[in-house]
């Protein structure tokens, strides 16, 4: 092989991020060091992998297919590695996990110290993405997702179902009054998803679809406003159970929501073609045991 595994490694940074600086800011080295990776690649295999502008780095042509080959190859040079840190019951690494803010919060970050604790040579990086995220692009190994599965490219782990509930402080209930019917929500103040969103189609009684009076892109963001009595919201019962538990949140048209719902599975995704990754296994198995959904 006439070119480097962290040549390799830089190489798809710079191509995901669309530049040297990006790269180098992804991998925390300088950027001299990005450029002379990139190089050294390019004279081994005397291709031009890059076509370079004053705004960005592109792939040409045969930098794309030779990209899509080496991530493949890297993932097997991983997997063998692994292998060999598994046989000495050694888990170690990096292990990039992904989910949206609320999720992170609730279920993940008050286990990390648990996990790290037992298994001290697996570094965690943590991301908190509202929206939906390439796996492959962001260098995640797990990500958390809740709802339906659109990518049929992942593999998934179903963790649980997480209910919906309608909710809202009590303040705010004592003086617009509680709604008996999923018609009578529309005459309230609705806290809803940044439009367009799916998750402003509200699965009570026949279905709703909500014009929020306050939206917001976060669900944690949701939350707290409900808390400050700004209105009514829908939200996972994850978020909100220890609230409700409290007295800070009373639930509406309990008898109504309708369930199970798509939007209450909580799965874990990661792309693999073969073996598991230990690291994500190990996860995946130590939280399942934890969460409340």
């Amino acid at each position: 092989m006439i070119t480097h595994s962290e040549d390799l490694t830089i190489l798809i940074a710079v191509a995901d991020s669309g530049g040297f600086s990006a790269a180098a800011e992804q991998l925390d080295i300088q950027v001299a060091k990005v450029s002379r990776a990139v190089a050294r690649v390019e004279k081994q295999l005397n291709t031009t992998l890059f076509s370079r502008t004053t705004r960005r780095v592109e792939l040409t042509e045969e930098g794309s297919q030779f990209i899509e080959k080496v991530r493949v190859g890297l993932e097997k040079l991983s997997e063998a590695e692994e292998w060999l840190k598994v046989r000495h019951e050694k888990p170690s690494g990096r292990l990039r996990i992904d989910s949206a803010s609320p999720f992170i919060l609730h279920q993940i970050t008050p286990h990390i110290k648990d996990f790290s604790q037992r298994y001290p040579m697996i570094d965690i990086e943590l991301s908190a993405s509202d929206g939906i995220i390439n796996l492959l692009e962001k260098r995640t190994d797990l990500a958390i997702r809740i709802g339906k599965l659109e990518d049929s490219t992942l593999h998934a782990r179903v963790l649980g179902h997480s209910k919906l509930w309608l909710v809202a402080s009590p303040g705010y209930l004592q003086l617009s009054g509680i709604p008996q019917t999923p018609e009578q929500l529309l005459s309230h103040r609705l806290l809803g998803f940044i439009p367009p969103s799916n998750l402003n189609h509200w699965s009570v009684g026949s279905g709703i679809t909500i014009t929020p009076d306050i939206a917001a892109s976060n669900g944690e963001v949701l939350r707290q406003l409900c808390l400050e009595g700004n209105g009514i919201a829908c939200l996972s019962n994850f978020m909100v159970q220890r609230d409700i538990e409290k007295g800070k949140l009373m639930v509406i048209l309990a008898g109504q929501m309708q369930s199970p719902h798509p939007r209450e599975v909580v799965r874990a995704v990661y792309y693999r073609n073969t073996a598991l990754s230990s690291r994500i296994k190990l996860f995946i198995d130590f939280i399942e045991q934890r969460i409340v959904l």
